[in-house]
């Protein structure tokens, strides 16, 4: 998302702690890392970024992107 669309849209929606605890990679059943700045989580061990819309975590892998591109 580009600056011009985060701004048009608002501030960020915060996804629930309480939601990061029990998430976990859908790949690797392996815990994730939450990127604020970039609105994703991380699964290190599958290489892949779950994008975070509107506070709501996509936990599908189609959605996902590839660690390994950047």
């Amino acid at each position: 998302m580009t600056e011009t669309q985060e701004s048009a849209r608002g501030k960020r929606m915060e996804v629930d702690p309480k939601l990061l605890e029990i998430l976990v990679c859908p790949v690797t059943k392996t815990t994730l890392r939450y990127d604020r700045e970039k609105q994703e989580l991380i699964s290190e061990k599958a290489r892949l970024a779950f994008p975070i819309r509107d506070g709501i975590p996509i936990m599908l892998v189609d959605e996902a992107r590839s660690l390994d591109d950047a």
